[in-house]
C-alpha cells in the first residue's frame, strides 16, 4: 500500500480502509447518476457498458490502493447503485432527447437535459440542409408513394410509444442497398438501437429484455424459415402495459417494452401454425425496387448518408407530425396493401382456395357441410400441387371470416341424412373427372 501525501488524502479514505459512504456520495456528485433495475443512467440515457464507470472508480482509489483493486472497484460499483437508487424513469412521449438537448413535439426547443430512458445521438438543427443524398437513394430504393410510409415509421422510431401497431419489413431480392436505412437509424439512435434477430426475439426467452429501453430493433438479414411461435412478437409490436422480463441469473420482473421492429429481408415473415389476420395486421410490406443491372456500388454510401443525419433527422420529424396527425394510422399505398395481401395469401393457401373458382360457390340460399368444404379444398391443393392443411383450419378460417364471405357457421345442415356441422351461403361443388 502506497500512502499519497497528507495534503491529498480523500476524506473517504482513513489510511486503511475506504468509506464507502463518503466515496459513493463525492463520486456522484461528480458523476452524477440514477439507477434503475441495477442499470446506471446520466442525463445522456443508460451506460451501456459499465466498464467505464469502473475505470473512473479506478482513478479515483488507485493513489490509495495498490493490491485487490479488482474486488474493491467491484464492491464500489454495487455500493454506488445502491446509493443512485431510483424508480423507473418515466416514459414521455411529449418530448424527444436529442443530443444538444430536449425537443418537444409542440415546437419549442431546450438545451437543457434531464434524466431519460433515451438520448439520440443525433442532433436538433433546425437549420439543417435538407439530406440530398438521403432522398436520392430513396428514390432509387422505392417507389414514390412507399417512401412516405418509411418517413412516417423512422418517425415513429423516434418517441417511446406503439401507437401504431405496426412493424416493417422491407423485401428485395438483395443487393439494393436497404440494410443502409438500418445504419442511417444506428447513427441517429446510438445505443437505443439493438440489431438481432426476429426469431431470436421470439424463441429466446432472455433476448426480450435486451429490448428493454430501447426505441428501435433491426433485424437486417431475416431468417426466412418460419416462427414457431408468434405470441411474443404480437404482444410487442401492440405492447401497452407492463409484460415479464427474464435476465439471466436475475428474478424475473415486469417491464413495458416500447421497441419498434425494422426487418429487412428477401422474404416475408411467416409463422409455422399462426395464419390469423393478427400475425399479418400488425405488419408493413415495404418491396424494393430491383437493382439496376451494372450498377456500381459506393463503398462509402453509409458515411455519405450519416452526414446528413441532422437533416434526415428533421426529415424524419416530419413523417412523425404526419403520424400523429392521422391519429398514427400510417400512410399505406396500394402496392404495400397488395403485398400484405401476396404474404397472407402464399402463408395461407386457404385464402388462395376460397378465392378460387369452380370448387366452392358462395350462394345465399344454399349450404354445405364442413366435410363437404374440406374434400372441395382436398382437391383444389391437389390440383394446385399445394399441401393441405388441416379441416379444422379451413372452418376456422371461414368463422372468422362470415362477413367478407356472408357465411354462416351452423351445426344444423343435413347431409346423407345427418344433422352436421357446416355453413349456410356456400356451395360445395362436384367436380366432374377429367
Amino acid at each position: 500500500m502506497v500512502m499519497p501525501p497528507e495534503e491529498s488524502i480523500p476524506d473517504w479514505y482513513d489510511g486503511k480502509r475506504i468509506n464507502e459512504v463518503l466515496f459513493c456520495q463525492q463520486f456522484l456528485k461528480k458523476h452524477p447518476m440514477k439507477c434503475v433495475r441495477g442499470r446506471l443512467f446520466t442525463v445522456d440515457g443508460l451506460i451501456e457498458d459499465e466498464a467505464q464507470i469502473g475505470n473512473l472508480i479506478l482513478e479515483e482509489i488507485s493513489g490509495c490502493l495498490t493490491s485487490g483493486l479488482s474486488k474493491v472497484v467491484a464492491n464500489l460499483l454495487a455500493s454506488i447503485k445502491l446509493q443512485a437508487y431510483s424508480p423507473p424513469l418515466p416514459i414521455e412521449t411529449d418530448r424527444i432527447h436529442v443530443a444538444n438537448g430536449t425537443l418537444f413535439l409542440d415546437g419549442r426547443f431546450t438545451e437543457d437535459k434531464s434524466y431519460c430512458n433515451n438520448r439520440l445521438s443525433v442532433a436538433y438543427l433546425p437549420d439543417a440542409p435538407p439530406p440530398v443524398r438521403w432522398l436520392q437513394f430513396l428514390s432509387e430504393l422505392l417507389v414514390p408513394e412507399d417512401i412516405p410510409t418509411l418517413q412516417e415509421y423512422m418517425g415513429y422510431c423516434l418517441l417511446p410509444t406503439t401507437k401504431g401497431q405496426k412493424m416493417l419489413l422491407m423485401i428485395g431480392k438483395g443487393g439494393e442497398g436497404k440494410s443502409r436505412i438500418g445504419l442511417v437509424m444506428r447513427s441517429m439512435l446510438g445505443d437505443n438501437m439493438n440489431t438481432t434477430s426476429i426469431q431470436k426475439v421470439e424463441n429466446n426467452r432472455f433476448s426480450r429484455a435486451d429490448l428493454e429501453n430501447k426505441l428501435l430493433m433491426v433485424d437486417d438479414d431475416m431468417d426466412m424459415s418460419a416462427l414457431p411461435k408468434t405470441n411474443y412478437i404480437k404482444s410487442i409490436v401492440t405492447s401497452e402495459c407492463k409484460m415479464d422480463m427474464e435476465r439471466k441469473g436475475v428474478q424475473s420482473y415486469q417491464s413495458q417494452l416500447y421497441v419498434r421492429f425494422l426487418c429487412f429481408g428477401n422474404g416475408a415473415l411467416t409463422a409455422l401454425h399462426d395464419k390469423s389476420d393478427g400475425f399479418f395486421r400488425r405488419q408493413i410490406v415495404l418491396t424494393t425496387k430491383d437493382r439496376p443491372a451494372g450498377r456500381a456500388d459506393d463503398p462509402f454510401l453509409v458515411d455519405k448518408l450519416t452526414q446528413e443525419r441532422e437533416g434526415i433527422f428533421l426529415w424524419c420529424l416530419e413523417g412523425l407530425r404526419r403520424l400523429i396527425g392521422n391519429e398514427y394510422q400510417f400512410t399505406i399505398s396500394d402496392r404495400a396493401k397488395e403485398n400484405m395481401e401476396t404474404v397472407k395469401r402464399s402463408s395461407n393457401n386457404v385464402i388462395e382456395f376460397l378465392q378460387s373458382e369452380g370448387y366452392i360457390r358462395f350462394k345465399a340460399d344454399s349450404e354445405a357441410s364442413s366435410k363437404a368444404i374440406y374434400e372441395a379444398y382436398l382437391r383444389w391443393c391437389e390440383d394446385n400441387a399445394q399441401k393441405p392443411m388441416s379441416a379444422n383450419r379451413i372452418s376456422s378460417e371461414l368463422a372468422q371470416n362470415e362477413r367478407l364471405y356472408n357465411v354462416e357457421a351452423t351445426n344444423n345442415v343435413y347431409a346423407a341424412g345427418k344433422r352436421v356441422r357446416g355453413f349456410i351461403g356456400v356451395e360445395a361443388m362436384n367436380l366432374l373427372p377429367y
